[in-house]
């Protein structure tokens, strides 16, 4: 069997796309699988640690507004489909699989216009562009959330299975991943991230938490990513607040063993993405949760809010958060086990174990029908 998996930009696209291949590895061992991205993204790194070849075409993301840059992304993404067939004929795939994003949509276009079988997962409640426009092109349009459907008008194509993750987020130890990560087994662990690319407002409050509470408490040990666009600025401040010279604190760009550091941790901080929220729950992490304001529809908070109701998370909107709020929510959680335990418990039940098995049988469900 052979599989070409398009995927590109961040890491809620790119690592949904390594886990649906892993999975396929899994239980079809011979099966050849390439991927399909830009030079520009996080796939560039992701995909060849991950231990898969990766192909490029021509594309980027659509904003909306009148510009230059905008212009010439709308000309690549007319384009950019004919560009794709020429690696689709190379490598002649059984099925394309693609996970939403600018990056996957001249090749399940291109597919598509070839007469190769095409499924597109989209991990959110609201789809993005790329997807609307491919859903009356696709086979079939995999979900995460059930009310996706309502925003798409291919409802007959629609599948809710949940979101891939990594398996190593289902079977990972906490004292094992302590060792592993260089965390003693009794410190009260925080990790804070917002994403691969990073959220400045995160960086900005981490550091103070970690500068006003954390550096003279070393019970507690705080750990985060500042992610690649605002990393150089994030450490060049870290440094002045004399930060990197404290044993219990850690900044880094990108953690690329997130499973076995979120599996340490008694207390993540972190932005409401979808994956994000498969992670946890499957996980079952307490959490504090400070989703972005900068996302179409609000649905970061959305997401949120659906766990904030079922007291599996701490939710706090960024506006007008400070340190000291942000401290409080974390302290509670940390010095209270009881009151973190009950939060654990709860967020378990928003987890979808078998993700990964669903979306594989709707891919081999697809290639057989063909």
């Amino acid at each position: 069997m052979r599989v070409l998996m398009t995927c590109g930009g961040t890491g809620g696209h790119i690592n949904p796309a390594i886990a649906i291949a892993n999975t396929i590895k899994e239980n079809i061992p011979e099966a050849e699988i390439l991927f399909v991205g830009t030079k520009k993204g996080k796939e560039n790194d992701l995909v060849p640690r991950a231990g898969y070849e990766l192909k490029f075409v021509e594309s980027e993301g659509i904003r909306r507004s009148l510009s230059l840059s905008n212009i010439r992304a709308v000309i690549r993404a007319l384009i950019s489909p004919h560009q794709a067939k020429r690696v689709i004929r190379d490598f002649a795939p059984d099925v394309v699989v693609g996970t939403g994003g600018y990056a996957c949509w001249p090749v399940l276009k291109g597919a598509s216009m070839l007469g190769v079988p095409t499924v597109v997962h989209e991990s959110n409640a609201i789809p993005g562009m790329a997807v609307k426009k491919l859903q009356n092109s696709v086979g079939k349009i995999l979900v995460n959330f059930e009310r996706t459907k309502d925003k798409l008008s291919a409802k007959n194509k629609v599948v809710r299975v949940g979101n891939p993750l990594m398996s190593s987020f289902s079977n990972m130890e906490k004292d094992a991943c302590r060792e592993k990560c260089g965390i003693s087994k009794d410190a009260l662990f925080v990790l804070s991230y917002g994403g691969s690319g990073g959220a400045e407002f995160l960086n900005g409050i981490a550091l103070e938490v970690m500068k006003g509470f954390v550096a003279s408490n070393r019970e507690v040990f705080f750990v985060h990513a500042a992610g690649a666009r605002d990393y150089a600025a994030t450490k060049a401040r870290f440094d002045a607040l004399g930060l990197s010279d404290c044993p219990n604190i850690r900044l880094f760009e990108y953690i690329y063993d997130m499973p076995a550091y979120m599996a340490a941790a008694d207390v993540v901080v972190c932005r409401a993405g979808a994956m994000t929220i498969s992670e946890l729950s499957l996980m079952g992490k307490a959490s504090v949760i400070i989703p972005s304001p900068n996302v179409v529809d609000n649905h970061q908070y959305k997401n949120a809010k659906v766990l904030a109701d079922a007291n599996a998370t701490c939710l706090l909107e960024e506006t007008g958060l400070d340190a000291e709020t942000l401290w409080s929510r974390l302290s509670s959680l940390l010095y209270d086990k009881e009151k973190r335990s009950a939060m654990e418990c709860a967020v378990k039940q928003f987890a979808d174990a078998d993700a990964n098995e669903r979306i594989f049988r709707e891919i081999m469900s697809l290639v057989e029908s063909k």
